[in-house]
């Protein structure tokens, strides 16, 4: 008996998890999001069209992009039998989030520091796109752990929020979509081409990002902390430009005391502990919350699975 989409959609994505803890984040150009990131980067330029046809190209090469990088998986998800399906789609939907490679990248950076700031900017570059030639050591931890924080709802849980819901088809709208918004979603030349990528993606994580924040205030309850991230999340949240970012940071940054210092943009949190004492807290809690998401999705979708099978017989 073929079993229920949504049972399948619980296994690949406990099994996924487990692919992703185990080898990470391929460093390959052959890599999907690689090749992605390449063809946003063949048509993401300004200069290609005239400034009136900027925002409409972003629109209509949006759609293409999603297109593109989420049909292989529709296919697959249609044609491939339920076995080969719980076989192989834990690696596609692995191609769609970071979890392991967003903890490797942000203790990157803290070791690179151990060999000097100059090495924590130069690592700290490859996380963040504000000008990084100035900063000192605490606002290098800074950079690197709100990367962490921010990308906790862009490159986890609102991917798997989208497959929960849509399968691998969601899940790589989201991939792509996502990163069209990180090479192309700023406020210089490339504003008018990334203005719709930069306002899908603000769609797109509204609802995960307030689901990973109810998470990590259930996570700092266990540890007797959610008043004051409660209290730093009603403070600080409407600091950082955009309307989901700004409330996972205030969330983690009350939850663990620290502080998240863009110079001169904003300042969220106390900071009653240095981000080197309070940066594994942050880990941990990212790791909390990832879980805390994955058995929460896993018993809906079982309960629904188990529900359809009963209706069934």
């Amino acid at each position: 008996m073929v079993p229920p989409a949504v049972t399948l959609t619980a296994a690949v994505l406990c099994c996924a998890l487990v692919v992703d803890r185990l080898i990470g984040d391929p460093h390959s150009r052959y890599h999907p999001v690689a090749l992605l990131g390449l063809f946003i980067g063949r048509w993401g330029r300004p200069e290609y069209y005239p400034a009136w046809f900027q925002r409409t190209a972003g629109i209509l090469l949006w759609l293409l992009t999603v297109f593109l990088f989420a049909l292989p998986f529709i296919l697959f998800t249609a044609w491939a039998p339920w076995y080969v399906y719980l076989i192989v789609a834990p690696f596609l939907l692995k191609c769609c989030f970071a979890w392991r490679s967003l903890e490797e990248h942000t203790v990157a950076v803290v070791s690179a520091l151990n060999e000097g700031v100059e090495t924590g900017r130069e690592k700290v570059r490859l996380l963040v796109s504000r000008n990084t030639a100035d900063l000192d050591r605490d606002h290098i931890l800074s950079a690197g752990y709100e990367s962490m924080t921010e990308n906790l709802t862009d490159s986890i849980i609102s991917p798997l929020f989208w497959f929960s819901l849509f399968g691998l088809a969601g899940a790589a709208a989201c991939r792509a979509i996502n990163t069209m918004d990180a090479m192309l979603g700023y406020r210089d030349e490339r504003e008018r081409i990334g203005w719709w990528p930069a306002r899908s993606d603000d769609i797109l994580n509204y609802i995960p990002a307030r689901l990973t924040v109810t998470l990590l205030l259930i996570w700092f309850a266990t540890q007797g902390k959610a008043v004051a991230a409660w209290r730093i999340l009603r403070r600080d949240a409407r600091k950082r430009p955009g309307f989901n970012g700004g409330i996972v940071m205030a969330a983690m940054a009350g939850g663990t005391g620290t502080r998240f210092e863009k110079p001169g943009v904003y300042s969220i949190g106390d900071g009653e502990r240095s981000l080197d004492t309070g940066g594994p807290d942050i880990i941990r809690a990212t790791r909390a919350v990832t879980l805390m998401y994955a058995i929460l999705a896993c018993c809906v979708l079982f309960l629904l699975g188990a529900r359809i099978y009963n209706i069934g017989i």
